[in-house]
């Protein structure tokens, strides 16, 4: 199952996108959670980082697709480049300098990112040839 939606960059469009999400109930109930949280985290991300400084009118692309062991997540951005592996490493760094064995010890900035890669099977944020950022999550499962 392959479905698309599109919204503004505006943060009141979260109701919808979850609303939206509920669709996927063929995904494991503790696998939905876990990606219910990571496409919050996310869309909340662009919004507050990728388009800060653009127009609400700015759209935000989002593809869910689910197979019978995994669901991909697909997040299209206008927003500038950012390389996501760089910023996973800086804040593991902080985690070790911090000698925290959890993220619970991290200050709250920068949580999302590292909770999305723990609970990823891939976690990437790729620039595009037309211009946007594509982040893409997956998770692999078993059928329960």
């Amino acid at each position: 199952m392959k479905q698309q939606l599109q919204v503004n960059s505006d943060i009141y469009a979260l109701p919808q996108i979850q609303e939206w999400f509920s669709q996927f109930q063929d995904v494991p109930r503790r696998i939905w959670l876990q990606c219910h949280l990571v496409l919050t985290e996310a869309f909340a991300n662009v919004i507050e980082h990728a388009h800060e400084h653009l127009p609400e009118q700015t759209p935000v692309e989002i593809e869910v697709e689910t197979f019978p062991h995994a669901i991909v997540i697909r997040i299209w951005d206008w927003g500038p480049p950012f390389d996501l592996q760089q910023e996973l490493d800086r804040r593991y760094q902080e985690q070790q300098e911090r000698h925290g064995h959890s993220v619970e010890d991290l200050p709250t900035g920068g949580r999302g990112l590292l909770i999305t890669d723990a609970i990823a099977d891939v976690f990437l944020y790729e620039r595009q040839p037309d211009g946007r950022n594509c982040l893409l999550f997956r998770k692999n499962f078993l059928d329960s």
